[in-house]
């Protein structure tokens, strides 16, 4: 089948790496694939959509935003523009059998004109993910949510990312309560973990091949939502325990043309200052597959500190690296960590995460590599690439049945 995906911004993150494996499952599995989007940088995305995954850019030069504000509302205005430009320029012979869209369901109006199905995998409801701090920003936002509940309704097939979502969604999206909802769990590329690493990545930074070091990971965008704040909190607390030799690596996916990302790695460095903690901090931006690798392979343990995340890829990745994972006791993780085996899921605290920390640190060696290696086995057994993939080809034979039937004559 022709599979056209539709996505906002193709740089680094959960939802692109969604997207990404999902399109890397479909072509592996014979499908044809292509992925649209309004933003592409090729600087600053995932390596597949380089060289694997044909990306056409439509819509680059409309704003991101309105003076710094209105960021939902231009998001809408490109996702609208791309969606334009299929039903003008995909008709006839060029037409995809299925449209898979994420993020922005306020589109699909436009792209049921085409008469294709369209899946939509829900991350996480975006109307829960922004503060409503006055009764103007509120009155704002109550159209566009309308919207969005109602757009989404218009898809063939709801598409969820963990339990935990699909009772966020049922939750939230009352008067969808009927729509049947499917879950597919997100995957890891288990090929990056299983290539040979690459042992001069890094060297610019010492300290993180220092074995008397006990170091502790932090992989997420540098995102006020993202909470990275309690692992330097937790840091701080664990440090003035009395044990030494504790060393905290912050990995953040940084937009240099994103004004939050900016703003939010100089806060977390100026927190570790004023914890008297710099020198048991070190801060990397947007490191490559190879360097996440390898922070994976040096670490004790991964800390994960998002509240109410609604799935969570980096704890997948942690535990196929064989590395326990420190998390909070909410969200997907719930589903993903099994606490005292594969990790700690903890009360999103400074004081809880720094317990977690000396529990690692303290432990017998042979104490943190058996948690590593129940985590690698509960990763392969629930959120196998093959489990993935399995699940996305039978929602492609539940979209288009007629293909089915044609393919068994």
């Amino acid at each position: 089948m022709k599979v056209t995906f539709i996505h906002l911004d193709l740089g680094i993150g959960g939802a692109e790496r969604l997207v990404v494996d999902s399109g890397i499952a479909l072509q592996n599995a014979g499908h044809s694939v292509e992925f649209i989007t309004s933003h592409h940088d090729r600087s600053h995305c995932f390596p597949e959509t380089k060289s694997q995954l044909p990306v056409t850019v439509v819509g680059d030069w409309l704003p991101r935003s309105i003076f710094g504000k209105f960021y939902v509302l231009c998001s809408i205005l490109r996702m609208l523009f791309i969606s334009l430009y299929l039903v003008i320029v995909r008709r006839g012979s060029k037409r995809p059998d299925v449209i898979f869209l994420d993020q922005v369901s306020q589109c699909m109006p436009i792209l049921r004109w085409l008469g294709v199905p369209v899946l939509f995998y829900c991350h996480h409801p975006d109307c829960l993910l922004v503060q409503r701090r006055s009764a103007l920003r509120d009155a704002y936002r109550k159209p566009i949510d309308w919207l969005e509940e109602y757009t989404t309704s218009l898809a063939d097939i709801i598409v969820v990312n963990s339990r935990y979502t699909e009772r966020v969604f049922r939750t939230t999206f009352r008067g969808l309560a009927h729509i049947p909802l499917e879950v597919i769990y997100p995957t890891v590329n288990f090929s990056l973990f299983d290539s040979p690493l690459e042992e001069n990545c890094l060297e610019q930074y010492p300290e993180l091949r220092n074995p008397e070091l006990t170091k502790f990971l932090s992989i997420n965008r540098y995102e006020r939502k993202k909470k990275i704040h309690l692992a330097l909190e937790a840091l701080k607390i664990a440090l003035d325990s009395g044990r030494r030799g504790l060393h905290l690596v912050i990995a953040g996916g940084f937009d240099s043309g994103n004004k939050e990302n900016i703003e939010h790695y100089n806060e977390l460095v100026g927190l570790a200052t004023k914890l008297d903690i710099g020198n048991h901090v070190t801060f990397l931006k947007s490191p490559s597959d190879k360097e996440k690798q390898l922070l994976m392979h040096l670490c004790s343990a991964v800390v994960y500190t998002p509240e109410n995340e609604h799935f969570g890829i980096v704890p997948i990745e942690a535990m196929y690296s064989k590395r326990p994972v420190i998390a909070t006791n909410t969200g997907g993780p719930l589903e993903t960590i099994e606490h005292n085996s594969t990790g700690f899921l903890c009360e999103p605290t400074g004081e809880a995460f720094g317990r977690a920390m000396l529990e690692i640190a303290t432990s017998p060696r042979r104490t943190v590599e058996e948690m590593g290696s129940a985590g690698r086995k509960r990763v392969v057994t629930l959120f196998s690439f093959e489990a993935f993939q399995r699940g996305l080809c039978e929602l492609l034979e539940k979209l288009v049945p007629e293909r089915r039937g044609r393919e068994r004559e």
